[in-house]
């Protein structure tokens, strides 16, 4: 997504507070196979039980620009996407794979470029054969979080998170107005105006003091700060 270029998951996520949508946020540790990809796109969401034909359905029914969100129960214990599969996913026009769990081949994905985000390499793949579940709901799991059709994914250096597509534009549009008013916090720190300064914090700890129920972030939305959301 375009719209994604200039902000960040961070920005994104402040934007999910701002706008009032719900944050759904991947566990830590999640990265690009290449550092200082990014990724953004509608979910393609994909139950992994233990064999590829799993995406190769959902390659069938992917649209240009779609993400692969993969569902392996973010095992440890096997890789369960490699350089076929993300081959596979350039044929389809995918923008790029998110993973809750591990990927193998990874000189091989580095070389074809197409973003994949996982908890890291393995060189085991999967030697199970689970059985689908039939009554499945159509999206996955990822950490804690349901995502699937109507949602989408951003990923950056910093994690992965997801937002409803009916409020993607709500979100972005917030976050673009924090990352300009951070942009200009950060100016005016590097001419030299403290952040304490630009806070009028002085005036926040005085207020806070006749009144302890006043918090931060209400000051920093009285007074159009961006500091925290």
């Amino acid at each position: 997504m375009s719209a994604f270029a200039e902000l960040s998951t961070p920005l994104v996520a402040d934007g999910c507070l701002r706008a009032g949508v719900p944050l759904r946020v991947a566990p830590p540790g999640i990265a690009a196979v290449l550092p200082g990809q990014r990724l953004a796109g509608p979910v393609l969401a994909v139950r992994h039980y233990g064999s590829v034909d799993a995406f190769l359905e959902a390659f069938g029914r992917a649209r240009p620009g779609d993400v692969l969100v993969v569902d392996n129960g973010g095992r440890t214990d096997e890789a369960c996407v490699g350089d076929l599969v993300v081959l596979e996913a350039v044929a389809a026009g995918l923008a790029g794979l998110v993973v809750w769990g591990l990927h193998r081949d990874t000189a091989e994905l580095r070389e074809i470029g197409l973003p994949v985000f996982s908890y890291g390499g393995n060189p085991a793949g999967p030697v199970r054969l689970d059985a689908p579940e039939p009554d499945a709901p159509a999206g996955v799991r990822f950490g804690p979080h349901a995502a699937g059709p109507g949602d989408v994914v951003f990923a950056d250096e910093d994690g992965v998170l997801f937002v409803p597509a009916r409020e993607a534009g709500r979100v972005l549009a917030a976050a673009r107005s924090i990352a300009e008013r951070e942009r200009e916090q950060a100016r005016r720190l590097r001419a030299g105006e403290t952040l304490r300064a630009q806070t009028r914090f002085d005036d926040y700890l005085i207020r806070r003091a006749a009144d302890p129920a006043y918090t931060f972030r209400q000051h920093l939305r009285r007074i159009g700060g961006a500091v925290e959301e």
